[in-house]
């Protein structure tokens, strides 16, 4: 792992937001992080890199670090993965991003409800996240998406359009794997606080918001929030999906990945079983 930046250069998004820190994102020099890159071919022959970065930096920024990798030959030694942002990028920035090898791309997809990405200000149309997919697929990359169950103003048939998109996305080949979880609203994000005056909090016991529970109060029954996790993971299991996963396997390394994923799933959705009464 190595950060190119500190946290995520947008910032504003309600549920993992701190409004004291945004903005204050700061970013190293690309050549900076070329060289850390370089280090950790040479000392330990490393073959992936993920960049935890927040949000990884487009612009600029991003053109001038492709260029280099590309120019030092990295493209041709290690792959890079990263956090992005939908409507961050164009195609011609996702074409770049695979002439420098990145792999897999890291999106924060969150909920298929505009009502829910407004209100907490992803600024985001549920249309350009459609449209990244499969633009970057298109390119050659892997999107990564992570969604989230749970927010109180859904309802079951809003949290349900999640799910539906999710699965599209994942059975269609435009989202290559998917992390689903508990929404969970921090301490000191606008969120919490948001529904700590609207008395929407459960529980303030740290030890629950693992984002395997509900913490808030919904009108979805907490089975149902439950159930939609686990509907998520269930897509893995899809022939459609499973099938495009078999057609993608390159040598045994990928079957090996495949393997461990499939113990991770069955896992989660273990995970997120709903509670006895």
């Amino acid at each position: 792992y190595i950060m190119a930046g500190r946290d995520c250069w947008w910032g504003r998004c309600s549920f993992c937001s701190w409004p004291q820190m945004y903005p204050q994102f700061r970013v190293r020099k690309p050549e900076n992080v070329l060289e850390e890159i370089q280090q950790l071919i040479q000392r330990y022959q490393i073959r992936e890199i993920m960049d935890d970065t927040g949000c990884f930096p487009v612009g600029g920024w991003l053109r001038d670090f492709c260029s280099g990798i590309i120019k030092r030959g990295i493209n041709k030694k290690i792959y890079l993965d990263c956090n992005m942002r939908f409507g961050a990028l164009t195609s011609d920035d996702f074409s770049l991003m695979k002439k420098a090898n990145f792999r897999l791309l890291l999106f924060g997809l969150e909920s298929a409800n505009q009502k829910t990405l407004d209100r907490i200000n992803k600024n985001l149309k549920v249309a350009r996240i459609i449209e990244d997919c499969k633009s970057a697929t298109g390119a050659g990359l892997k999107p990564h998406i992570t969604i989230m169950f749970g927010y109180p103003w859904e309802t079951l048939d809003e949290a349900s359009n999640t799910l539906r998109l999710g699965t599209w996305l994942l059975n269609k080949g435009y989202a290559y794997t998917m992390q689903a979880t508990i929404v969970i609203p921090y301490p000191g994000t606008p969120l919490f606080e948001e529904c700590k005056q609207n008395s929407q909090l459960r529980t303030l016991n740290w030890e629950d918001y693992d984002m395997k529970q509900p913490v808030m109060r919904s009108q979805i029954p907490e089975d149902k929030i439950m159930g939609l996790v686990q509907g998520m993971y269930n897509a893995s299991f899809n022939p459609e999906f499973i099938f495009r996963k078999i057609l993608s396997l390159r040598d045994a390394d990928d079957l090996k990945y495949y393997l461990r994923a499939l113990r991770k799933v069955l896992g989660h959705i273990f995970d997120f079983r709903a509670p006895k009464t």
